[in-house]
């Protein structure tokens, strides 16, 4: 198959199960005018978050990478009431836009984002002993993955799941000899994961309008 298909099959895919929603399509407008890069997961991704959230009965999310948040906002929908979305942002800019499109989808009360590296922001939620959180989507800088999979193990619980985004890598990832950095930072977390006792893993490779990449999906044991 091509891009071309792809892209058609997930808009056939977007039109059946996903359908219009205003405010997303919002919030994708507003970080396009903004100039952030068009890189957020697809709607048909974004529904997955959502709805591992809520099979999870997730009360806390943890996001390391806001962007705009779109996708943040299909895991705010997914808490309760009385729930909370931490999203990380390393750029103000960015970290700005994401707050508007949250405002604006309604979701200011459960979600909230901070601004500076994720490394250090993790590490204050950890320091400040911060309550477990149930789900946390790790989708930021590639090189530093190992890092956030090792903060995400600290500030989760059995039961938690944790995922990563982007790690197929347009299939780079098989490349033992590779000297991308991102693609070192995703080979590196596959071994902390399949090393690490206290959790079950497994990785999917995706197409789609995104093109040729992947997710992980982490189960958090004990």
């Amino acid at each position: 198959m091509t891009q071309q298909q792809w892209t058609a099959v997930d808009e056939y895919l977007e039109q059946a199960l996903v359908g219009e929603d205003a405010a997303l399509t919002a919030a994708l407008a507003t970080s396009e005018r903004a100039g952030l890069p068009q890189i957020a997961v697809s709607p048909t991704q974004g529904k997955l978050l959502h709805l591992l959230a809520l099979t999870a009965g997730a009360r806390r999310i943890l996001e390391v990478g806001a962007l705009g948040g779109y996708s943040a906002i299909w895991l705010a929908r997914a808490l309760p009431a009385d729930g909370r979305l931490i999203s990380l942002e390393i750029s103000p800019a960015h970290a700005a836009v994401a707050r508007a499109n949250l405002h604006e989808a309604g979701l200011e009360k459960v979600a909230e984002v901070r601004t500076g590296r994720a490394v250090d922001s993790l590490a204050e939620l950890v320091d400040d002993g911060a309550e477990p959180f149930d789900l946390v989507f790790i989708d930021a800088d590639k090189p530093s993955n190992p890092e956030y999979f090792g903060w995400a193990l600290r500030l989760t619980r059995p039961g938690s799941l944790i995922i990563v985004d982007n790690v197929v890598r347009r299939g780079a990832v098989a490349d033992a000899e590779s000297t991308d950095s991102a693609v070192i930072g995703v080979r590196r977390l596959n071994e902390l994961v399949a090393a690490e006792p206290r959790v079950e893993a497994t990785a999917v490779q995706t197409v789609g309008s995104k093109g040729y990449d992947g997710f992980m999906l982490i189960r958090v044991m004990s």
